[in-house]
């Protein structure tokens, strides 16, 4: 009823809107002069008895002085709903000629039997009356008006889940937001067709049709119970309708009553190819760590920055934090010191050292002072073309830095070493995977020999936004509107997230004998152009090919960079064995034995410290069973 008594006013012709102002403002001099009576008599003066003239003198003259000032000044120009403080300064200036002349004639100069207070009290209750009204009208007609044009202007949103968290977050938008709710998508048949919070529940086979009749642009999934494999199924229904989706993180914030517009998020790419987590074995994650000193390599990367993360939550005495970029150390270092002063009261003493594990004589005065319980071994160069450019830094780096620190680790006899391995080491076809096959042999033979440390390798494939992983790309191309660049569009990768593939390097490591190389389970592979479809269609985009010519985004083929496999696998030879755990499964490989695998590094070592990269490659040709260079070192 409001916005139609609104849009009716608004309609009004120019000249008829106006003269609805000025009858207004002529009530308003007869209000002003009743209530300006009042104050100065002490009752109500009865305006239409004879012996009370003097009222409709001063009303008289109020208007015929009132009328044409307002419309000399331009107030009758206004438009309401937009004024602003130049027209409110406006109103002041009419209003204090107003009160000169009303005062000059009824206070000054006198008329008989007009109390003369009275010329100063009714232009005050003239002008406090004509701004009120003016106020009133901006605010009834602007601010409403323009509320309820932003939200007729609004998206559109179904809400896919019509249970409690769903309810919640249909009240949360109906009391506040810049989204217009349309109704809400339910799989059970029972709740169809019902009515929530004043909107209709439809079924989600509808939705193509629904999203056409009712405008729809986005859909909220507020399923926070729903397993990956549920959800997984809801998110490619409703992106088949192409339409936008968001999401609420998770049930914690049902339990805490957080749901709310501000806990929806952005569906991720984690969300399509994410799996259901089997839950961590909490006895392995603490086994190695809590109330222990820990020290990881490489803390300031994405896998090892994210062990650091775990760690954490499992209460270590120390936690060492060694890598060579000054940036990323004091990033994961004021994160974790922000981390666990929010868990209280806590004798965590967290050590940034700014090295590289290349530094032989850092790394033992290191471990020889702080006797860390285990060693997590993430830090390495893994980016797959840079590596292969510059395969000295690459090899020195990689290799010698893991034969250094595991030397060391044995040495001193620290009692746990894990390596943070790839699949691309199974047969090698890139320097940065033949380096971490080298790493995984040094730690095999070393561990044949070792009374002191149990030497275990982790080995999986690509954890998902890791720093320069695909999808960031793809995301900064999608914001750049394109193209989407994919070396060869058979090319596919396993994929993980990077919490769970640091739970498992966690608990693999508590569950090594020595010498162990684990394998996590990855999943099904996943096509990279696939990715990147999904991805452009998560953003509310279309794939711009050959049936839509009209699309946002066109993905591209560039060819295979140097070093890249169109597929990656986690076994060289043989089966895997399960273990304990049903993600992590043991390997069984061979290695060459220690007295002659020193030997090999010794010439390593040689050739990159005089830099004879052709000398350096044949000995790792020799040394790896399958590996070809497939770049031009000269």
């Amino acid at each position: 009823m409001n916005n139609k008594l609104i849009e009716c006013i608004l309609s009004l012709p120019r000249l008829m809107k106006r003269s609805i102002v000025i009858i207004i403002d002529v009530v308003i001099c007869f209000l002003s002069v009743y209530i300006a009576y009042y104050l100065r008599l002490g009752e109500w003066t009865p305006y239409l008895s004879s012996e009370y003239w003097s009222p409709w003198i001063i009303f008289l003259v109020s208007s015929i002085v009132g009328v044409p000032l307002f419309f000399k000044f331009g107030l009758y120009r206004e438009i309401f709903r937009y004024s602003g403080s130049i027209a409110f300064l406006r109103l002041i200036k009419t209003g204090s000629i107003y009160f000169l002349a009303i005062a000059l004639v009824f206070s000054v100069i006198g008329v008989q039997g007009v109390p003369r207070t009275i010329g100063i009290i009714q232009p005050i209750i003239m002008m406090i009356l004509v701004i009120g009204s003016r106020a009133f009208a901006a605010y009834w007609l602007g601010s409403d008006y323009r509320k309820e044009l932003k939200l007729a202007t609004a998206p559109r949103v179904l809400i896919y889940g019509a249970g409690k968290a769903g309810r919640q977050l249909a009240n949360a938008i109906l009391h506040g937001s810049d989204i217009q709710l349309a109704g809400f998508l339910d799989d059970n048949p029972d709740l169809q067709g019902r009515i929530v919070t004043g909107k209709k529940i439809y079924s989600p086979e509808s939705l193509v049709e629904i999203s056409s009749n009712l405008n729809i642009s986005e859909v909220l999934l507020a399923i926070p119970s729903a397993n990956v494999t549920a959800r997984k199924k809801i998110i490619e229904h409703v992106r088949n309708a192409k339409l936008k989706i968001k999401i609420l993180p998770s049930i914690f914030d049902i339990v805490t009553g957080k749901v709310s517009v501000n806990n929806l998020r952005s569906l991720d790419i984690d969300d399509l190819l994410g799996r259901d987590i089997v839950s961590p074995d909490s006895a392995l994650l603490v086994k190695n760590t809590r109330g222990k000193t820990v020290l990881v390599t490489g803390a300031g990367g994405s896998i090892g920055g994210e062990l650091c993360r775990q760690i954490l939550k499992s209460n270590p005495s120390n936690l060492i934090l060694v890598d060579q970029s000054e940036f990323a150390l004091y990033e994961i270092h004021q994160e974790l010191i922000k981390n666990d002063s929010q868990k209280g009261e806590s004798k965590l003493s967290i050590t940034p050292i700014l090295s590289t594990v290349t530094n032989e004589s850092r790394m033992r005065t290191l471990i020889l002072q702080t006797k860390p319980h285990i060693i997590y071994h993430a830090a390495a160069y893994k980016h797959v073309p840079l590596v292969e450019n510059n395969l000295l830094d690459g090899i020195f780096n990689n290799a010698i830095g893991t034969f250094n620190i595991a030397k060391i680790a044995e040495e001193l006899g620290v009692p746990n070493f894990v390596l943070i391995s790839t699949d691309k080491a199974v047969r090698p076809t890139n320097v940065m995977g033949a380096t971490k096959r080298f790493s995984e042999m040094i730690l095999q033979a070393l561990a044949s020999t070792s009374r002191n440390t149990k030497f275990s390798m982790v080995r999986f494939g690509n954890v998902l936004n890791s720093s320069g992983s695909v999808v960031p790309k793809f995301k900064e191309q999608i914001r750049n509107g394109g193209p989407l660049t994919v070396t060869d569009f058979n090319m596919t990768r396993f994929f993980m997230t990077i919490p769970e593939a640091a739970q498992l390097v966690m608990q693999a490591g508590a569950l090594a004998e020595g010498g162990d190389l684990f394998l996590l389970d990855m999943g099904c592979p996943i096509k990279i152009v696939d990715l990147a479809r999904k991805m452009i269609e998560l953003s509310g985009l279309q794939v711009k090919d050959a049936d839509h010519i009209n699309g946002d985004i066109e993905i591209v083929e560039v060819g295979a960079r140097p070093g890249e496999k169109l597929y990656e696998e986690l076994l060289i030879d043989g089966a895997a064995k399960p273990t304990l755990h049903p993600n992590i499964f043991k390997a069984y490989e061979d290695f060459l034995a220690w007295d002659i695998l020193k030997e090999k590094i010794a010439d390593i070592d040689n050739a990159l410290r005089s830099g004879d990269e052709k000398l350096v490659i044949e000995i790792l040709q020799d040394l790896i069973p399958g590996y070809s260079f497939r770049t031009n070192y000269i």
